[in-house]
């Protein structure tokens, strides 16, 4: 696939769009809760499928060669962070929602992009949390079962993050029409 400067150029908003969500955070015990799957999921809905995956990958490609973006800084070593496997998460999550909404027939609607964005935000928890598990558990050697993973890596985020789908989707259903236009015209 090849891409154009203006491709280029979303892709790299997306991944600085996605930096700046992880600054803008609630702090909590183990896995801070920040506005990154927000944006995860606009370069999804926005970018489509593939261009949504390289904007999460320049992301944690940035964090990974030393760039200070990820909430707690930066560097090859982040993956030994518990929290790494959400960032991870967030690449397939922007894939999924670009996957499913892309090739949407006709009208996009708020029920099949709510569900794209719930489907994409499951993705995110399906590698984050026992991402987080493995770590705590065989890297930091602590004691720590899967349902003690799911309780601090997933129970306290759910609800805010299944709202937060709910005002993606009625949000994106206002801007894909918008520009759609937009890139007919151009």
């Amino acid at each position: 696939m090849k891409l154009s400067l203006h491709d280029m150029i979303l892709i790299a908003i997306f991944a600085a769009l996605t930096a700046v969500g992880a600054f803008i955070k609630i702090p909590t015990p183990l896995v801070p809760y920040t506005l990154q799957f927000l944006f995860c999921a606009y370069a999804g809905i926005l970018l489509g499928a593939r261009k949504g995956l390289y904007s999460q990958g320049l992301y944690i490609g940035l964090g990974l060669i030393g760039v200070p973006v990820f909430v707690n800084g930066g560097g090859l070593t982040y993956i030994l962070q518990p929290t790494f496997g959400y960032l991870l998460g967030f690449a397939f999550c922007a894939y999924i929602i670009g996957k499913l909404t892309e090739n949407a027939a006709g009208k996009l609607t708020f029920s099949r992009l709510l569900l794209s964005v719930l489907l994409g935000l499951f993705s995110v928890y399906l590698v984050g949390v026992p991402y987080l598990y493995a770590i705590v558990k065989l890297y930091l050697g602590k004691e720590m079962v899967l349902a003690e993973a799911i309780a601090v890596g997933f129970t306290p985020y759910i609800f805010p993050d299944i709202l937060l789908s709910v005002i993606i989707a009625y949000t994106g259903i206002k801007l894909v029409p918008i520009l759609r236009k937009i890139n007919r015209a151009g």
